[in-house]
């Protein structure tokens, strides 16, 4: 479900803008803005495709060498990541807030030949959430420029990871190299791994880091600009 200004990167909110980044500048969820959350990401939409058709490089890192099993998407946008996901034999889950957005995904799911592969679930993620558990969950680029609890969300994202399963959240660390001064990104202050880690609030000894870090990824701007935007990844593995 995301907002972003970088158009050559995810899907999610910064839902996909690359999704396609962020689409919003409040990038941390509780939103700046009282517009309605479903009719604000119908809206970003409602003009078609708005990503690259790659997943973000950050996820297939993390976890392109698990072996296949089932997958949560939160924020799954126009479905890039879901489809990568079920290409590789994944179960996928995928859930966004707006049914503009998951009908292009099962469109793009059609035409990569994994259309049975991947479930599309409706969820306004601060009223309601997916059945289950899973051996991965993922949440990329989950900030809205509408209101969000993106703690709240993360806590039961975690809670959705199955014992020996896998939590990936990648955000957003700051402005791509390609803003000018008076981008948003430069003044807006992005939750670090380390932050996104404390208001988790894990239990101790359940879980375990594979990779907290700030890294600099390859970014468009939307004129075409190339350059790199600096992102925050956090890996956590379930012990039980």
């Amino acid at each position: 479900m995301t907002a972003m200004d970088d158009h050559d990167d995810d899907h999610g909110h910064d839902h996909d803008d690359d999704h396609g980044d962020d689409h919003g500048h409040d990038h941390d969820g509780d939103g700046g803005h009282d517009e309605d959350p479903a009719a604000f990401w119908e809206a970003r939409y409602a003009g078609g495709q708005q990503w690259s058709g790659r997943p973000n490089a950050l996820l297939v890192d993390a976890v392109g060498d698990l072996a296949p099993g089932t997958a949560l998407d939160l924020g799954c946008g126009e479905g890039g990541d879901a489809i990568w996901l079920a290409r590789r034999g994944w179960r996928v889950t995928a859930v966004d807030i707006a049914e503009g957005a998951l009908a292009l995904g099962a469109r793009h799911a059609a035409e990569a030949g994994v259309a049975d592969a991947i479930t599309w679930e409706r969820h306004d993620l601060a009223d309601s959430w997916p059945d289950g558990t899973f051996d991965v969950v993922s949440a990329c680029y989950l900030h809205s420029p509408v209101a969000l609890p993106r703690g709240e969300v993360l806590r039961r994202a975690a809670a959705a990871v199955a014992p020996g399963g896998h939590l990936v959240v990648v955000g957003h660390a700051g402005a791509p190299s390609w803003a000018p001064p008076d981008h948003p990104h430069h003044t807006h202050e992005f939750p670090s791994p380390t932050d996104v880690l404390a208001d988790l609030a894990l239990e101790p000894g359940t879980w375990e880091t594979v990779w907290a870090e700030e890294v600099a990824v390859d970014a468009r701007g939307p004129e075409g600009e190339e350059g790199t935007r600096p992102d925050n990844v956090l890996h956590l593995r379930r012990r039980t």
